[in-house]
């Protein structure tokens, strides 16, 4: 009975004290276990596409990005920051970068219409004036320069009054505005400016307005037909993914999508402005 008893009660105080230490012994390593596992966590969420212009997508990883992975829910542990082919097809800034170049240009193209009565000064600045510089080879040698380089044009009302640098530069700038296509005519600068040359703006007609709009639609033309070669560029890198299975069907349809939504929405950037222009140069 004793030697019976005696083991028991032993055995009951050995997992009494085994209860009261395993507590504190276990606490411990889970807190620190905590710690380990929560610092790489959040150091992760402020670095995932800090780089990207775009909004994050949630996805599932690419067949490249599974050979790292242990399962098809476990993202790769090595080389953790390189963009895999599903991360480049989903990546719109390229495509977004062309289109923004396209509406520039447009903004620009339209920037030089005009109607009639007024003139942008840029369209008279960039005429190409040729002065003559002694010294060359055979005495007299052309040299090209921009208006705008050698001269000021200030516009005032319907005039535009073109300030020479130099005396010297009076004719050819005179020369260079009449053998202009925009219907100019260069005055004789007046002895209380002598170095201001005067250019009325022919008035504005039917004509004029006509072709300036239709010149604006040509330009619209262009722009979009820019974005569509943009679209055309994006869609060949799509479609190589495809050919060689670097990328799920289902991400495929997904990137394919967001990029005609950003062509979309190009395309109607560019309607607006050209139909805020057209509206400007009818009224003109």
């Amino acid at each position: 009975m004793s030697r019976t008893a005696i083991p028991r009660a032993a055995l009951r105080l050995g997992s009494r004290s085994s209860l009261l230490v395993s507590p504190r012994a276990i606490e411990s390593p889970c807190r620190s276990f905590t710690l380990l596992r929560a610092s790489p966590f959040q150091c992760l969420s402020h670095s995932i596409r800090s780089f990207s212009l775009s909004s994050p997508l949630q996805k599932k990883a690419g067949k490249a990005n599974k050979a790292h992975a242990k399962t098809d829910s476990t993202p790769p542990v090595n080389n953790a920051g390189a963009a895999t082919p599903t991360d480049e097809a989903y990546d719109v800034s390229g495509l977004e970068t062309q289109i923004l170049k396209a509406i520039e240009r447009l903004t620009h193209d339209l920037s030089q219409l005009r109607g009639g009565g007024k003139m942008n000064p840029e369209i008279v600045e960039g005429l190409n004036v040729q002065l003559g510089t002694a010294g060359g080879p055979d005495g007299n040698t052309k040299e090209t320069v921009k208006l705008g380089d050698i001269a000021q044009v200030v516009p005032r009302g319907r005039v535009l009054n073109v300030v020479c640098g130099e005396e010297a530069h009076i004719k050819p700038i005179t020369s260079a505005i009449a053998a202009s296509p925009h219907s100019l005519t260069p005055l004789s600068p007046e002895s209380s400016n002598p170095l201001t040359i005067q250019v009325p703006l022919p008035p504005p007609t039917g004509e004029s307005r006509r072709a300036a709009v239709e010149s604006a639609g040509k330009a619209s033309e262009r722009a979009d037909k820019w974005i569509q070669n943009a679209r055309q560029e994006h869609n060949k890198k799509l479609r190589k993914y495809e050919l060689h299975r670097d990328v799920l069907p289902d991400d495929l349809q997904k990137a394919k999508k967001r990029m005609e939504e950003v062509v979309k929405k190009g395309h109607g950037e560019v309607k607006r402005i050209a139909d805020g222009a057209k509206k400007v140069l009818e009224s003109q």
